[in-house]
């Protein structure tokens, strides 16, 4: 059918980005490299019912024709869009005056997940957010061997330990995304408490350009990183908003408030301590990187009043890691470990589970 959609603009970086009704893409990888005044090429979900392609360009450019084309009868439609550099000024020109507010109107209409998510049916036990990294048009890293994708690991494993969480007494877990929807950063933040997430555990598996690293990791926040691997870590996953399209603007600082940093150092003191945990329960059960206790910024555990951990649980650069995070049993087994250090973090911290 003909495709509905809308095309803006970003700049810092430049790009061009089209918003389509949910669309199953079909491109072939190879054919979809960039080129001309194009550095990089994304596609998949943002959200329940809408689409969106994101073209980064060199250099500041204008999109001089936009339009759905019919192709011979009975065989549908096309969308074509070429482009061609501007000036500078043009381009800012362009920029400041169109309409459009990011992920907040795009084509189709985005419905509203965080008010329609459902509650939990019960809200007396330890409510955990379990959350799966990247999604949709962000799919993060890709595997050595079988470029399997990071969205599609940290999935099957959140669910996993989502459903072995729920088994516990007391114990209420949740995903913070159910399928391949892209979510924002700060939007994971906001579902965790929400839903009055008393812990949140983010799911990774990035790659290294050192293919002989392998094991897993576990993050804190910070505001100095521990290490160079660290830091560059969180700077690659806080440009995950930015892949999708989503310009990424400077936090308001916060008015100093002795209450609020009192929270948050007891909320670090807090993910300290489940992140000790988790290294305990995985020591000669499963693959830990050398000095596995590292910190840094990472945006997805800004949460002041949750504590939260970053699990990178391995490398999809190496690829025995990488044949170990596809494998099922392996998913499991390393599931019931998290859920051993999560079960150590409540008896240690005397936190009561409830119903």
């Amino acid at each position: 059918r003909k495709p509905q959609f809308s095309l803006h603009y970003t700049a810092r970086p430049t790009r061009l980005i089209i918003d389509l009704d949910k669309t199953a893409f079909g491109f072939d990888e190879k054919e979809l490299a960039a080129i001309g005044l194009f550095s990089d090429i994304r596609y998949g979900q943002m959200g329940e019912g809408v689409s969106r392609i994101v073209m980064t360009a060199h250099r500041p450019i204008k999109a001089v024709i936009a339009e759905v084309q019919a192709n011979d009868p009975g065989k549908g439609f096309r969308l074509v869009i070429e482009s061609e550099v501007v000036a500078s000024q043009d381009f800012a020109a362009l920029v400041a005056k169109q309409t459009w507010a990011g992920t907040e109107k795009i084509a189709g209409g985005k419905t509203d997940r965080l008010g329609t998510a459902a509650k939990p049916a019960v809200t007396s036990g330890f409510v955990i957010a379990v959350d799966a990294g990247h999604g949709g048009i962000d799919a993060g890293a890709k595997g050595a061997v079988s470029k399997v994708e990071e969205k599609t690991v940290t999935l099957a494993f959140a669910k996993a330990l989502v459903e072995r969480l729920n088994r516990q007494k007391g114990i209420q877990a949740f995903l913070t995304r159910q399928d391949d929807t892209f979510i924002s950063l700060s939007e994971r933040v906001v579902i965790a408490r929400q839903r009055d997430a008393k812990l949140f555990i983010s799911l990774h598996a990035d790659t290294l350009r050192q293919k002989d690293i392998r094991g897993a990791t576990v993050y804190t926040i910070s505001d100095k990183a521990s290490d160079k691997l660290a830091e560059g870590l969180a700077e690659r996953e806080n440009l995950s908003d930015g892949i999708a399209g989503i310009e990424i603007k400077d936090e308001p600082a916060e008015i100093t408030d002795i209450l609020i940093d009192l929270t948050r150092r007891e909320t670090q003191a807090f993910s300290i301590q489940m992140a000790e945990n988790v290294v305990r329960s995985f020591k000669g059960q499963i693959d830990l990187i050398n000095n596995p206790l590292r910190h840094a910024g990472f945006r997805v555990l800004q949460a002041a009043d949750v504590p939260s951990i970053l699990l990178e649980l391995g490398f999809l650069s190496n690829p025995q890691d990488e044949k170990l995070l596809t494998d099922p049993d392996w998913q499991n087994r390393t599931a019931d470990l998290i859920v051993k250090a999560v079960d150590s973090y409540l008896e240690s911290s005397g936190i009561v589970r409830g119903g």
